[in-house]
Formats: structure tokens, C-alpha cells, sequence
């Protein structure tokens, strides 16, 4: 039931520090910081005494790195991941980091997107004989590397790199050197920071900030960074085509207090819905925001519509991950758990409710259906994106069109199915603008495929048929 109300989840953050006395505690708030990225899985790997050193499971950070633990982990660098499961499934071998012990080197990785030619990959270095012990995608650079046929571990990386096609920031550590990876496109955000003579990456600026680093730049889209104790290098392994962030990054799964690409995601929001109060103006009485992610839109519709703002919906911080499950008769309280109306804010108004996206409608249906049982006289549903229409092949959990509520009804039945009184998606024109990059008939910053249909990379058949920009 909870899987159904998440609506999207992302794969993934990452978090890496070199030359820090406290690298295991650092990366512990780190992580924790980009909690949001991954729930299922948790992990870190330390160098220390020219060993890398693994501990990892399946659980939040707090279950698996417990105090008990923490106490027992140190070192000068650390590699942390959290996950949320997509490509290759749950268990506690697709945990990462993973770590690799040769005859001669010991390599730990973590990574955050998708390789759309994974299975192509896979199964070509399984035919030349590698045994795979996860079905991880990203095991499969660590194969790359190993067969790279170049005596440093570098131009072995850069040569694995260029094979590997759709969505990865990687971060590779051996008890020497730490290598930063950044797909050709950008599609995925990563961040470079300092703390004291420590250099620290992250998928989030929150994570930066959370641990008192000083942000330095972002990853560039094509960029390999080598960190060593000599301090840090950066080449180009690949050109940047297309500069192509995925949107939802602004949307919804960032941290509001993160910034992407020198944009804050608070303020992009609250400028999606004041883009939303420019293209549809509704005569209501109270605007309020689904928790958490369309708060800040609900708070951008507010300003610029003049409607006040109330908390007409709250959300329980005291669901875990999992619990007991409900019969099915009470299966459909299971939205009860998690978020709230409030009667007093809604009861005989005019509601204006404020989303970051549909995907599957359960849960529009479900939260419409609350705001009417609390009193609420009108429910407009207004979205901060437009209509996810297309699945997503680099690292978010909609891989078939089958399971988004747009790609097969119009917004006319959607509105129906979910009961509101009326329903508005921002336009894509719109929300590139609010976000802040310029729009000439397609992006020239921003992944939209799942608006548009157009991918950036190539999408491989055995995935699905989709138009490629």
C-alpha cells in the first residue's frame, strides 16, 4: 500500500569523502541527508590501513549503520549509497556500494541511474566468461574495467565509461584514489564540495550542507574526477551532446533546500505554481499543497493567485517503511496512515489542491476523496508538472506505459476517475520556463521524455519502441 502513495521513487544517493579523519561519521549524516533518495538499502565502504572495509543491509541508515556499528567503523575515506529499488531488483547483494576483491586491487562502487544497454552489456561479458554475483546494473563497469586491457586503473575507468549508455553518476574508490562519473548528458545530479582539506561529492547540496562542506561546482556532464591524496584532477571521457537533467529532479524528488545546477528546488517550485496561477486561475477559497513535495508550488499558486495559503493536509512522520498489513477490507484506510485532512481548513470551502504529479491516480483519487469527506465543498486539483505520459528507462520506477494514468486517458476521464472538480497540468512550455532554462521547441537543459517522448540517449528495442531526440 505505501509503494502505491510514494507514487515515484528514484533510485538512488550517493555520497563519497577523501582525507577526512571522521570520514565514516561524515558519511553517516550524509547519507542520511539523501534519505529520501532510497529507503531499501543502505551502505558504506572505508579505506583505512590500504583496506577497504564494507558495511551495508537492507533498512534505512539508522537501522543499518546503527550507533553500535559506527562506533566500530573508521577511516580517511568512505563511499556511501542508499537505494531504492529499480533495475535488478531488491536483496541485500544489489546493496551497495558494492566491493570487489582481486588478486591484485580491491574496488568499491556506488551508482545512481540506469544503463539502458545493460542487458546487451551483460550479456556479452557473460559470453566471454564473467560471473556475475548481483543483478545490479551497476556491476557490470566493474566487468567493463576489469577487461579494459590498460595497465592503470584510470584509463581502464575512462575505457569502461564510454561503453555504458543512459543514466549513471558513479563514484569508484579503491585505498588510493577515488574516481567521480558523470553521464554525457547530465541526467542526474552530482555535486563536488570541500570540508576543511577534504573533497566530498553528493547526489544533493543538502548533503553538503548538512555536514558543513563548502560547495564547490557541480559534476559536469561527461566528467571523470580522480581525488587522491596529491588532491583533485578532472578530464573529459565523453563530449556533453545534450545537457539533459532530468526535470523531476526540480519536481520532486530533490531536497527543497538543494540546489541543482545553480537553481534552488524550493524556489523552482514555488515558481511552477505561480506558473500554474498564470495558466489557470481558480475561484476558490484555500490552497493547500499534497506533503511534501507540493508544498512549495501550493505556496508559489498562493502568492501570485492572491488565495490564501493554509495546511489543509498533513503528513504522519511516524509511518515506517513497512507495517502490519490491513485486511483488504481496510486496505483503502491504508492512505489514512500517511496523510490527513484537516477539517477546520477545509470544511464548506473551495479547495485548491496543489500536486507535483499523477502517475498511477491512486492516490489523487484517494486524497480528492479525503478532502470531501472532511467537508470541503469544491476540490480543484491542480499539477505541477504536465501529464507523465511516457515511462522512464534512467533510474525512476516507470518503465511501462502501462502503469501511468495519462498515456491512457485524457485529462477530461483522469479528472473523473479521481473525482475532482476540475484538474489542470501544467503545460511543458511552462514549466521549463518556471524552472528556469529556456524553451526552443524542445529542452536544451532538461530531460523531459517522460512529458515529451523524446529520450536523449538511445533506448534499446527490448525496452520499448519511443522516439529518440
Amino acid at each position: 500500500m505505501l509503494a502505491e502513495l510514494k507514487g515515484l521513487n528514484e533510485e538512488c544517493g550517493l555520497f563519497g569523502i577523501w582525507g577526512h579523519p571522521d570520514a565514516a561519521q561524515v558519511t553517516y549524516y550524509g547519507l542520511h541527508s539523501l534519505q529520501h533518495r532510497g529507503q531499501e538499502g543502505t551502505g558504506m565502504v572505508l579505506a583505512k590501513d590500504g583496506q577497504l572495509i564494507c558495511e551495508k543491509g537492507e533498512g534505512l541508515v539508522t537501522e543499518v549503520l546503527t550507533a553500535e556499528k559506527m562506533q566500530n567503523l573508521s577511516g580517511t575515506a568512505a563511499l556511501g549509497h542508499v537505494r531504492y529499488t529499480t533495475a535488478g531488483g531488491g536483496g541485500y547483494q544489489n546493496v551497495q556500494p558494492l566491493l570487489f576483491n582481486f588478486q591484485n586491487e580491491s574496488m568499491s562502487m556506488a551508482h545512481n541511474g540506469n544503463i539502458v544497454n545493460a542487458d546487451q552489456l551483460k550479456a556479452q561479458l557473460e559470453a566471454q566468461g564473467s560471473i556475475f554475483h548481483s543483478s545490479s546494473d551497476t556491476e557490470i563497469l566493474a566487468h567493463l574495467i576489469r577487461k579494459g586491457g590498460f595497465s592503470d586503473l584510470k584509463s581502464r575507468i575512462t575505457n569502461a565509461l564510454s561503453s555504458l549508455k543512459g543514466a549513471y553518476a558513479y563514484v569508484i574508490m579503491t585505498d588510493t584514489e577515488m574516481f567521480v562519473a558523470l553521464d554525457p548528458n547530465g541526467l542526474r545530479p552530482l555535486s563536488l564540495g570541500l570540508l576543511g582539506d577534504a573533497y566530498v561529492v553528493a547526489s544533493e547540496t543538502c548533503a553538503l550542507d548538512i555536514v558543513g562542506a563548502e560547495f564547490i561546482r557541480d559534476i559536469e556532464p561527461g566528467e571523470l574526477l580522480v581525488i587522491n591524496d596529491d588532491g583533485i584532477t578532472s578530464e573529459r571521457f565523453a563530449t556533453c551532446s545534450q545537457r539533459s537533467m532530468c526535470t523531476m529532479e526540480y519536481i520532486y524528488f530533490s531536497r527543497p533546500d538543494s540546489n541543482i545546477d545553480g537553481i534552488n528546488v524550493h524556489t523552482a517550485r514555488k515558481n511552477l505554481g505561480k506558473q500554474l496561477a498564470i495558466e489557470k486561475l481558480i475561484d476558490a477559497d484555500v490552497v493547500t499543497g499534497v506533503p511534501d513535495s507540493g508544498n512549495s508550488a501550493a505556496i508559489g499558486y498562493a502568492e501570485a493567485s492572491g488565495i490564501p495559503y493554509e495546511m489543509g493536509l498533513l503528513k504522519n512522520r511516524y509511518v515506517g517503511r513497512t507495517f502490519i498489513q490491513p485486511s483488504q477490507s481496510l486496505r483503502e484506510q491504508g492512505v489514512k496512515m500517511k496523510l490527513s485532512p484537516v477539517r477546520g481548513v477545509v470544511e464548506g470551502k473551495r479547495v485548491v489542491m496543489i500536486d507535483d504529479s499523477i502517475v498511477r491516480g491512486t492516490t489523487s483519487k484517494r486524497i480528492v476523496t479525503m478532502l470531501k469527506e472532511a467537508g470541503a465543498k469544491e476540490v480543484h486539483v491542480l499539477i505541477s508538472s504536465p501529464p507523465i505520459k511516457n515511462p522512464c528507462f534512467y533510474g525512476i520506477d516507470t518503465s511501462s506505459r502501462d502503469e501511468l494514468i495519462a498515456s491512457k486517458y485524457s485529462v477530461e476521464d483522469i479528472r473523473e476517475i479521481i473525482g475532482a472538480d476540475s484538474l489542470t497540468f501544467l503545460s511543458v512550455e511552462g514549466m521549463v520556463e518556471a524552472i528556469g532554462r529556456p524553451f526552443e521547441g524542445e529542452s536544451r537543459g532538461q530531460c523531459l521524455a517522460c512529458f515529451t517522448g523524446n529520450y536523449p540517449t538511445e533506448i534499446y528495442t527490448d525496452m520499448e519502441s519511443v522516439s529518440i531526440t
